[in-house]
């Protein structure tokens, strides 16, 4: 009580103050500072914490610190979608600073067991990551207070001998612009704290994601966005001993540090992992205890998804904290523990940050010995391991193989490529599209981490996914070789820096009688939309054929002619060599319409309409998913997308689409009239997308026809321990897993897909019930749904042959309905295609298999 009432007071005292707070509010006791390095206030006119750093400025003062202190260089690491700059400072000796390419190489070595490094003279590394969340703002505030410490303190001078600094002072740069713009337009100079202004209570999407509303902080491992592998290779190249990422959560809690809860320790982390994380605890315990803010440690938050900037250190010899601050959301709000001011949060920050220097200066041949040991233990661990290497491929998609191989590089992970064709118990892998892993080499761990399935768990609680199995998630045939196998391949090693997705290509002459293009490459949408949208004629088999001379091509082939173009027979070929060569495809050209299986004039190869699409956002819209949604679209397919605000839902705007997406979310705010726009708009031959609870809403206005499972009940029980409800409820929950499914490949959705067995994700318990016309049924689960991750007993029956998409008719036009997200997180290549079909063959759905 005496601890809380404290609290309370001190952070009275710093609203109170708030106007007068100065740098001596933050920086530590028994500093001096060279004045030759600036402070914040100096550059950017105004004191830390009195508003919110935008990026630009943020920038700014990095480059101001760097040009005045020679211990300090700033780099432009790499540039986000909307080409801002992600920037780094290396903090260091000068003498340090001069050698830093000599000291990676001897770092280099601590993943080696065959050398030697000198671990006594090694510098310790620890870097510094904030606000990976962009709404999370006290994180980039304080590396403000950060770049200045450890550039201007004179009493470090000695201790950077033996220490070098990573600070990225804002891992999310467009979402920490993005929120600090919110917050300033909406600051007052007579702040109240009122938790129901706007200041609080952001647009949609917020800050937390970047521009495509992607959350960075599960990026780590897929590495799918310019951040995230920029990010990854400064990891990679100096193998930080320590890993900081600066959070922030609900402004009605306290501060948190790692370590999490015991039990949700991915099993591949070694326990020592652990210990050395509740050892630095201490420092932070320390600190924050002298400082007299709260905070907690071991509950809430855990160390099982790798894709975090927390636990992806873990499982390469590093040590990731995380720290978690209440958030003030603005600049000064009411919380359960008094008025938590915007100063208050980045203080208790940049203390954490004070306490894992210290923790770093003093632990630093520990830690240095302790990634050396991580590493020399590899060899033992993969000889003892029965699966010697990992081999996946795609017999007739060059480019998911490619691009699963290509993630796998960002890790320094060694690949190699198959350079004949071999036979694994009956299946074969193709020779240049089909790639080997070999589990003995120094990131052993991780490779085991994108590789295994599981299915058992110590805990039943998840703070995110529990599976992320990767080549289920490209939809690839993939097994584990053992040794003999291995080492009976003709294989020859990736080079990551030429690594590179081969062009496509036109198979053929000028003037053929048309063009056919396989629907089973990952960017044959691409091509598609090129084409269509370049005014060529393209066409859709719903049949396979196959041409005199013996080659076949299954259904969903595209055939191409010039249509209305207007282009002469060499322009239209050359337009075709581009097409082909830019979206990585092969094109073929056909010399007669006397084709086996059908001919090319049939009935049964019909006419495609260029997609016009509307993806519906704001509102109650789940941002994640139409950011999923809007990526593929516009950076994979390069299609254009209105990104149309629910609120402008009526029938004269709709008019001017054909495919509109309805991402997860409630939709309540659409109504009656905005439900009866799409009822129309459907009736009237449009395709619409729906995800989730976007069907419930469809269901409840009886736009086409959708059921949904309900949860089976429980046996009755008189008495259960009120200490278990959290977390016999939270173990429902299905936070993230991989499902076992059965793909109809005759049907427009099923296209281009060469087998029937997929595996497809979800993160919810929305069960949709399959359509009683069994044709309208593209994509079900198995009987035994659960392929990898965690899935609670009771949710077994409301999956098991259930529907994951299902086809629904109005009028002339089709609804394509979503159980699972065929999106999810921009590396669920294996079922975007899924996706792609509903928005390309949608319209050519016959209507009586979807009534």
């Amino acid at each position: 009580m005496k601890k809380t009432v404290m609290l309370s007071l001190l952070l009275l005292v710093s609203v109170i103050s708030y106007a007068q707070v100065d740098l001596s509010y933050y920086l530590p006791k028994g500093y001096t500072y060279n004045p030759a390095v600036p402070t914040p206030e100096q550059v950017l006119g105004y004191q830390v914490g009195e508003w919110h750093v935008t990026h630009d400025q943020l920038v700014m003062y990095m480059k101001a610190v760097a040009d005045a202190s020679d211990r300090v260089i700033f780099e432009e690491i790499g540039r986000t979608y909307e080409k801002r700059p992600q920037t780094m400072l290396t903090i260091s000796s000068p003498r340090n600073l001069e050698y830093i390419e000599q000291i990676k190489a001897e770092r280099k070595k601590l993943r080696d067991p065959q050398e030697s490094p000198a671990i006594e003279e090694m510098p310790i590394v620890m870097f510094m990551g904030y606000s990976v969340h962009g709404n999370e703002a006290s994180g980039a505030n304080a590396s403000l207070l950060a770049a200045y410490h450890f550039a201007a303190a004179n009493e470090l001078e000695s201790e950077l001998e033996d220490v070098i600094l990573l600070l990225d002072p804002a891992i999310n740069p467009d979402g920490v612009n993005r929120f600090a713009s919110w917050v300033n337009s909406f600051k007052a100079y007579n702040l109240n704290g009122d938790p129901n202004g706007i200041e609080y209570n952001e647009a949609w999407p917020r800050g937390r994601t970047n521009h495509y509303w992607f959350d960075l902080n599960r990026d780590w491992l897929p590495v799918q966005h310019p951040e995230s592998r920029n990010r990854v290779k400064v990891f990679q190249d100096w193998l930080p001993n320590i890993h900081l990422d600066f959070h922030e959560m609900g402004t009605n809690s306290t501060f948190f540090f790692q370590p999490g809860i015991p039990s949700r320790v991915h099993p591949l982390t070694p326990k020592k992992n652990q210990e050395l994380t509740d050892k630095i605890g201490s420092y932070h315990a320390k600190a924050l205890d002298e400082l007299g803010s709260l905070y907690f440690t071991r509950e809430s938050y855990d160390d099982f998804y790798y894709g975090k900037g927390s636990t992806y250190p873990d499982v390469q010899g590093s040590i990731g904290i995380l720290f978690e601050q209440a958030s003030a959301r603005g600049h000064l709000q009411e919380s359960d523990n008094g008025m938590l001011s915007f100063p208050f949060a980045i203080r208790n920050q940049f203390t954490a940050n004070l306490s894992s220097y210290k923790a770093a200066v003093e632990m630093r041949k520990e830690l240095n010995s302790w990634m050396q040991e991580f590493y020399q233990g590899i060899d033992e661990e993969a000889n003892a391991d029965v699966n010697k290497a990992y081999i996946f491929g795609s017999e007739q998609d060059d480019s998911k193989s490619y691009h699963l191989a290509d993630l796998i590089l960002q890790h320094e992970i060694e690949v190699f490529s198959l350079k004949e064709d071999i036979a694994v118990n009956g299946q074969e892998f193709k020779a240049e599209n089909a790639y080997i892993v070999p589990v003995n080499q120094p990131q052993y761990r991780l490779i085991k981490a994108m590789f295994e399935t599981r299915t058992a768990f110590e805990d039943s609680l998840f703070y995110d996914i529990s599976a992320w199995t990767y080549p289920m998630a490209f939809n690839l045939d993939y097994m584990a070789l053992n040794s003999k196998i291995l080492n009976l391949a003709n294989v020859e090693k990736v080079d990551k820096n030429s690594f590179a997705l081969k062009e496509g290509q036109v198979i053929g002459s000028p003037g053929a009688y048309q063009y056919a293009l396989p629907w089973t490459d990952y960017y044959a949408p691409k091509a598609a939309y090129d084409l269509l949208e370049k005014g060529f004629r393209v066409r859709v088999s719903t049949e396979e054929f196959a041409t005199p001379e013996g080659q076949s091509f299954g259904r969903g082939t595209l055939l191409i002619d010039a249509g209305e173009s207007g282009l002469g027979v060499s322009e239209f070929f050359t337009s075709l060599q581009e097409i082909a060569a830019e979206a990585h495809v092969d094109i073929y050209g056909l010399s007669t319409g006397y084709t086996s299986g059908v001919n090319l004039g049939s009935r049964t190869i019909l006419p495609l309409q260029t997609p016009k699409v509307a993806l519906l956002v704001d509102g109650s819209v789940d941002s994640y998913e139409a950011g999923e949604i809007w990526h593929l679209l516009d950076q994979r397919y390069e299609m254009p997308v209105t990104l149309l605000p629910v609120d402008r839902v009526r029938g004269s705007v709709l008019d001017r689409y054909n495919v509109i997406i309805m991402p997860d979310g409630s939709y309540g705010e659409l109504g009656n009239s905005g439900a009866s726009a799409l009822k129309s708009w459907v009736s009237n031959g449009g395709t619409l997308l729906a995800k989730g609870r976007a069907l419930q809403f469809l269901a409840k206005q009886e736009i086409g026809n959708f059921e949904f499972r309900s949860r089976p009940e429980e046996a009755p029980a008189l008495q259960k321990s009120y200490a278990d409800y959290s977390n016999a409820e939270g173990a429902k929950v299905t936070g993230g897993a991989i499902f076992n499914a059965r793909l109809d490949t005759t049907h427009p959705i099923g296209f281009g897909y060469a087998k029937a067995e997929i595996h497809t994700f979800r993160n919810d318990n929305l069960w949709l019930e399959p359509s009683k016309n069994p044709y309208a049924n593209p994509l079900i689960y198995t009987d035994a749904p659960l392929a990898s991750g965690y899935l609670h007993p009771s949710n077994v029956e409301g999956l098991k042959n259930g529907a994951v998409i299902r086809i629904s008719a109005v009028g002339r036009g089709r609804i394509v309905g979503f159980a699972d997200n065929m999106n999810f997180r921009a590396f669920w290549y294996g079922t975007n295609k899924l996706f792609a079909n509903a928005v390309f063959f949608g319209q050519i759905i016959d209507g009586g298999t979807a009534r």
